[in-house]
């Protein structure tokens, strides 16, 4: 059993995942052959605080973001609770409760809510790939009813030409975000994949563009029942990405699309695409609404996520969500 601070590395085939547990628990590489999947450490990877911004981290590889990802105070039975940038879990020191070759189990206590969550990561090798099995349980340890909400911050790397695809269901997408509000402000919303800019123009935001060209757009989508899947597609290097979530239990699917257009200080910027599955479709747990999640006093919640890695051969059909 590797303690607490040691680096877990599971494989699978020509696949492997190295764990970070002193350092939230992220997956700090993903590798398919001879090509690392995930965004580089824009700066050292080094412990972070309870209050620090997430771009003086490393901003870089797959980490958990729990119980917010945007920074805000929230109101509890307990009274106001401050929960800080990209949420606890990625600046907390994760317990390594077991490992195998191809699979390793965590756990984490929030510090801002009393939420406690563990994470199983099973890697296997397919006949077109490799399939990454997660599974999340969030207990709540405390006396009052917590809220909370989940996304996960896988940051794939990209390269101009990749091709991010969605299913046909989803037309629309809600802007979060969008640098420069080249998509408009938070709350409008854009068409896909054909989008008209502020200034009029149109782009096809399931292209991918070069580093140059500043562009950092966070956007959200709830698909069909039957359409819980995002993939990006990496010709360059003959790999498609596709994260496939359950629709009822995490219905919504958030979309990190930076191409040199974040941090938004001078330095090293992010050149990733996040397709994370989300409770939720606003970053904000302060922001409530339909999807707005409360556990009671030791109740706990678990919810299944999936991320294949496939060879290109040729387009395919993405089936539906396939983890039991």
């Amino acid at each position: 059993m590797a303690g607490a601070k040691e680096n877990v590395v599971i494989s699978s085939g020509d696949c492997s995942l190295t764990l970070l547990p002193a350092l939230g628990g992220k997956i700090s590489s993903l590798r398919a052959g001879a090509h690392e999947l995930l965004q580089a450490p824009l700066k050292p990877l080094a412990p972070r605080t309870q209050t620090m911004a997430f771009s003086a981290s490393d901003a870089s590889g797959w980490d958990e973001c729990l119980p917010s990802v945007g920074e805000c105070i929230i109101e509890t039975e307990t009274g106001n609770a401050s929960i800080p940038d990209h949420g606890d879990l990625w600046r907390l020191e994760w317990e390594v409760l077991d490992i195998a070759a191809d699979s390793a189990t965590m756990r984490a206590t929030c510090f801002s809510l009393p939420l406690e969550v563990t994470r199983t990561l099973l890697l296997s090798t397919t006949g077109s790939g490799w399939l990454l099995r997660a599974m999340y349980t969030v207990a709540n340890r405390g006396n009052g009813f917590v809220p909370w909400s989940w996304a996960a911050h896988p940051l794939f790397s990209a390269q101009a030409g990749d091709r991010i695809v969605l299913p046909a269901s989803i037309q629309t997408l809600k802007v979060e975000g969008s640098a420069g509000n080249r998509l408009g402000q938070n709350g409008d919303t854009t068409q896909w994949p054909i989008a008209k800019l502020a200034d009029g123009s149109q782009t096809d935001l399931s292209v991918a563009r070069n580093i140059e060209s500043g562009i950092g757009d966070k956007l959200f989508a709830q698909p069909d029942a039957n359409d819980a899947w995002c993939s990006l597609e990496r010709p360059a290097i003959g790999l498609r990405l596709t994260v496939r979530f359950d629709p009822v239990l995490t219905p919504y699917i958030g979309l990190w699309i930076c191409y040199g257009g974040w941090p938004d200080e001078a330095g090293a910027k992010q050149m990733c695409v996040a397709m994370e599955p989300t409770t939720a479709p606003v970053d904000s747990l302060a922001k409530i609404g339909p999807w707005s999640r409360i556990l009671a006093p030791g109740e706990t919640f678990t919810w299944p996520m999936e991320l294949h890695i496939d060879r290109i051969t040729e387009l395919t059909e993405i089936s539906e969500f396939s983890a039991q």
